[in-house]
């Protein structure tokens, strides 16, 4: 026996202590590592990974009103993070741009969250105008959005289902309209509504 046992052994009373102390620990990280209720229910939780609930915002877009990612349930969403000063942004944007208007019958949406915490509501205007953009733009002012969706690099893209679960995430880019062809196409076919 080491010496540190030995000295627990020989007093009754610091074994006990050591043992409720040890007991209590694993309470306390029991309690800590419980299963939400929601997540117990059957429901993914809202997490910005693929197979879980696509985390909810409400947002401003360029003319003032709101819009929330809930108002789009029933239609596959591409949430797609950008900055107008984000090189692979603006490759890719024209792509998004044709994938909305050709997509957009179907049940596609697409959101450009701009990271206005990061940029500027003058500069994305002028990038949009700049590359004759009319898709739905929504301007995250205080970066809720780009927090909650755990945003390290722009651009970072979305899928989400009509369900409202994100199907991928696609980091950095310039996505090709391939790409994200390929990832819409079966959440397209899929029965649904379309709004």
């Amino acid at each position: 026996m080491t010496q540190a046992m030995s000295w627990l052994l020989s007093d009754l009373r610091r074994w006990w202590t050591f043992s409720l102390s040890v007991l209590a620990l694993g309470v306390i990280w029991a309690w800590a590592a419980r299963v939400p209720e929601s997540a117990a229910s059957g429901a993914p939780l809202p997490s910005p990974r693929a197979g879980f609930l696509a985390p909810d915002f409400t947002l401003e877009n360029l003319d003032g009103s709101s819009a929330s990612l809930a108002d789009y349930r029933g239609r596959v969403v591409i949430i797609n993070f950008w900055a107008s000063w984000c090189g692979p942004c603006r490759a890719e944007m024209p792509a998004l741009q044709a994938l909305w208007e050709a997509q957009r019958e179907r049940g596609l949406t697409v959101l450009a969250v701009n990271s206005t915490v990061q940029d500027s509501t003058p500069a994305a205007t002028a990038f949009l105008q700049g590359l004759n953009l009319s898709l739905p733009v929504l301007l995250d002012r205080d970066g809720v959005a780009t927090n909650r969706y755990l945003v390290r690099a722009l651009p970072t893209t979305f899928v989400v289902d009509r369900r409202g679960v994100i199907h991928s995430v696609l980091i950095g880019g310039p996505l090709s309209a391939a790409v994200m062809q390929t990832q819409i196409e079966p959440l397209l076919a899929e029965n649904g509504s379309t709004d």
